[in-house]
């Protein structure tokens, strides 16, 4: 978004003559010497008046809703980066660079700064771009992928779940244990082969999850192994089963 023309040239305009002030000499928009009354102000009240001139002007993406507008058009591009690349399984390294560029952009922008004390965390959410090889599978014959993967957090029990849908159902339930306002660790505990099979998970099934964006609709993280996981909300009121 453009900024305001006081700004855009370095020449701050006064908000109560609406002269512009420039250097000892003050003029019109027009090009016209201004009055001598104003001419013969001493240099600490041009300097006052030159302070308040950016205050009262500052650049739209400074603003809140400039701040809203510029957060939507990098989620906006971000998602349509990722559309075609079935949940990153089809992504070539190109695409997985340009993603996580653009993921870096909007992480920059992340409105929820301690995201473990926010409930923006809690819920069901739809995983909707990973460079994890172990969840893509994207050797696997076409058929025997998983179509959808959820994970559910729940910041207030300190819970995690993995859920994958056709063909198989499997699940997996875990602890998270905090590490700052935006990290955990993560250990989980039983898997659930088909959905009801359980299975008690190996000691070595744990990591780190870092969430590096969080809003009512997207959440980004990034694990301990250098993935990037990008989620979209599925369903706010869904809570793991104790």
């Amino acid at each position: 978004m453009a900024l305001p023309s006081c700004l855009k040239t370095g020449v701050p305009m006064s908000p109560t003559t609406g002269f512009n002030i420039s250097g000892s000499l003050l003029k019109s928009d027009s090009g016209f010497a201004v009055p001598t009354k104003l001419q013969s102000f001493r240099k600490s009240d041009r300097e006052r008046l030159r302070i308040q001139a950016v205050f009262s002007f500052p650049p739209a993406f400074l603003t809140r809703n400039g701040r809203a507008e510029k957060q939507k058009q990098l989620k906006q591009d971000l998602l349509e980066a990722i559309e075609p690349l079935e949940r990153g399984a089809t992504a070539s390294p190109d695409d997985q660079l340009r993603i996580d560029q653009l993921a870096r952009k909007v992480e920059a922008v992340n409105p929820t700064k301690e995201p473990l004390k926010s409930d923006l965390v809690n819920g069901k959410w739809e995983l909707i771009y990973t460079t994890s090889a172990s969840i893509l599978q994207a050797k696997k014959p076409r058929f025997l992928r998983s179509i959808t993967n959820y994970q559910s957090i729940n910041v207030d029990t300190l819970k995690v779940q993995n859920m994958e849908t056709w063909p198989f159902y499997n699940s997996v339930t875990g602890d998270l244990t905090p590490l700052n306002s935006k990290k955990v660790a993560v250990k989980l505990q039983v898997f659930k082969i088909l959905g009801f099979i359980p299975v008690k998970a190996p000691d070595s099934a744990r990591g780190e999850l870092e969430i590096t964006y969080v809003d009512e609709e997207l959440r980004l993280s990034r694990g301990d192994k250098g993935n990037l996981f990008i989620l979209k909300m599925f369903d706010p009121t869904y809570r793991i089963p104790l």
